[in-house]
């Protein structure tokens, strides 16, 4: 529900009526069958990331042949980015602009903030 509600508003501004954010629970084949999805669509930043997702691509083809994915690789500039160096870069108070959309950048701190609180109640 969290990470809904970011990319919702993160997409907010750019007025998308064509453009849903959902969750689902589930197979992503089983998905794509209830809402009539034709494609998947995928980023990828490496090439370690195109041997997990190619094998994911294969078993959703043959739980749901009618559905195709696509692969769209990342530009270089954004090669490097994952959740969890963002997550470790907001830990140790970095600075994360640029790395998230601006409108969560709050939202991310309260959470390290958080975080580390229930770390320092754990450790007392």
């Amino acid at each position: 529900e969290e990470r809904v509600d970011m990319m919702k508003r993160s997409i907010e501004e750019l007025n998308l009526s064509n453009v849903e954010v959902d969750s689902y629970s589930g197979l992503l084949a089983d998905y794509t069958k209830m809402h009539k999805a034709v494609a998947i669509v995928k980023g990828l930043r490496a090439v370690s990331d195109f041997e997990y997702e190619f094998q994911m691509a294969l078993m959703n083809n043959k739980l749901n042949s009618d559905v195709e994915t696509v692969f769209m690789m990342t530009s270089a500039e954004y090669s490097y980015l994952s959740s969890s160096s963002v997550k470790q870069v907001a830990f140790f108070d970095g600075s994360v602009e640029g790395l998230v959309p601006s409108m969560i950048i709050g939202d991310l701190k309260e959470k390290v903030r958080k975080v580390k609180e229930a770390e320092q109640d754990g450790s007392k």
